[in-house]
């Protein structure tokens, strides 16, 4: 691991917070990755803790009874100077169809005079990307996306929309995601995900996991109408592709 300079902090009775440099940076979220890694399989009973890395931040939560700070506090770091030796994280990308129709993307032609790029420009800058899943929130299965091109990133609208559509692909800043339910938002529109992002009912709710990456690409409303079926019956197939590790 890279050793970054890291500080830690009780985050209620209950929590922990482990802190990296404040920036987005791929490679902080690999390191914090792998240590996480490391806590799950040599250090921390995943039965008993609630671990959840995030951007520059990992999150320890055990409900069970109250935690001794300072005695975790020197495990933690101790722990992070190790010769830390863990099997190599799987790496997933996944690709993911969008329906990019005006119907759906309510804020492309906005999009398109403040970029001064077309359209067709927008959706070709937005599908040819890969993005890094930084982390998974607000709403259960929503995904932060980062990666996004310097073009291609505004600001939220200075009026959140009281309803946002369950698929709804958006960007504000330096990231896009996908609603994963009809929520309020404020994100810039610019189409509609045929999957669903997130299950209740199945052994995995969100199949996206932080440290995945996605790209997207575009798909007719034809298209979009026939995955929605698919979907709703169980027989659509999410495109996986397993990357080098």
């Amino acid at each position: 691991m890279n050793s970054y300079p890291i500080s830690i902090r009780p985050f209620g009775i209950h929590a922990i917070l482990l802190e990296w440099p404040g920036r987005v940076d791929v490679a902080i979220l690999e390191d914090i990755l792998q240590f996480t890694q490391y806590l799950k399989e040599c250090c921390l009973k995943e039965e008993e803790w609630e671990i959840v890395p995030a951007y520059n931040s990992v999150t320890l939560i055990y409900r069970e009874e109250p935690i001794d700070f300072d005695q975790l506090k020197v495990k933690l770091l101790n722990w992070y100077k190790e010769d830390i030796k863990v099997v190599k994280r799987e790496k997933i990308l996944w690709r993911l169809p969008v329906c990019y129709d005006e119907d759906f993307g309510i804020d492309l032609k906005e999009i398109s005079q403040k970029s001064g790029k077309t359209v067709d420009e927008i959706v070709s800058l937005h599908t040819s990307n890969v993005y890094t899943v930084f982390g998974i929130g607000f709403l259960p299965g929503f995904t932060y996306l980062g990666g996004v091109p310097e073009v291609l990133q505004f600001d939220r609208r200075e009026e959140p929309r009281s309803k946002v559509l369950s698929g709804s692909v958006g960007l504000a800043g330096k990231q896009t995601g996908i609603y994963p339910q009809d929520s309020p938002g404020g994100w810039n529109i610019i189409g509609n995900c045929s999957v669903p992002m997130f299950d209740p009912k199945a052994k995995e709710p969100c199949f996206i996991s932080v440290g995945d990456q996605v790209q997207f690409y575009k798909i007719t409303r034809a298209e979009y109408n026939l995955h929605k079926i698919e979907s709703e019956v169980g027989i659509y197939k999410l495109e996986k592709i397993i990357l080098d590790a």
